[in-house]
C-alpha cells in the first residue's frame, strides 16, 4: 500500500513525536508511507478562519499535485465513520484502484471546502474533537490497525 499523509503542522511535543515514529516503525515493513508536513498559517482571533483556511488549502492543493495519480481522502469531522474493521476493509478495496492513496488532514481549524471537495471521499475519526496533533497519531494507529487486520495478525481483538 503506497500511502501520502498530508498533514499542516509540525508535532510541537515530544510525546507525540515519539508516538509517531512508533507507528512510522510498525507500517514500515506493512506499506509505504510518506508524511507531506505543510507549514500551517498562524493566526489569532482577530483573523477570518476562512481566509487562513483558503491559505492552506492554496498549500494542499499545490502538494496533491506532486503526487501522480493519487486517490485523494480528506479527514474531516464530517466525514464517513469507520469501525476499525470497516475502515481496513475500505482500505484494502482502495487499495485494489492501484493509485496511491493520499489523505490530507487540516490544522487547527480544519480543511477548507475545497479541499473536501476536491476529495474522492472524506473520513471522520470520530464524533468527538481531537487536537490535530492527536488525530494524526490517532489515524496512524488506526492504519497500523487495518493493516494488522487485513493481514489476519493479533493486534485487534
Amino acid at each position: 500500500m503506497n500511502i501520502h499523509l498530508i498533514v499542516l503542522g509540525k508535532l510541537k511535543e515530544p510525546f507525540w513525536r515519539e508516538a509517531e515514529a512508533e507507528y512510522l516503525k510498525r507500517l514500515t515493513p506493512l506499506a509505504k508511507l510518506h508524511i507531506h508536513e505543510l507549514k500551517e498559517e498562524s493566526f489569532d482571533e482577530k483573523d477570518l478562519p476562512e481566509l487562513i483556511k483558503a491559505k492552506e488549502a492554496e498549500k494542499i492543493t499545490q502538494e496533491i499535485a506532486k503526487i501522480k495519480n493519487g486517490y485523494v481522502v480528506a479527514l474531516d469531522e464530517r466525514g464517513a465513520e469507520f469501525s476499525s474493521l470497516s475502515l481496513a476493509n475500505h482500505l484494502s478495496a482502495l487499495q485494489l484502484l492501484g493509485a496511491p492513496l493520499v489523505f490530507v488532514m487540516g490544522g487547527p481549524l480544519g480543511l477548507h471546502p475545497s479541499i473536501t471537495k476536491l476529495a474522492r471521499g472524506t473520513i471522520a475519526l470520530s464524533k468527538l474533537t481531537f487536537t490535530h496533533q492527536m488525530a494524526r497519531v490517532i489515524f496512524l494507529e488506526q492504519l497500523y490497525r487495518a493493516q494488522m487486520i487485513l493481514g489476519n495478525r493479533k493486534y485487534h481483538y
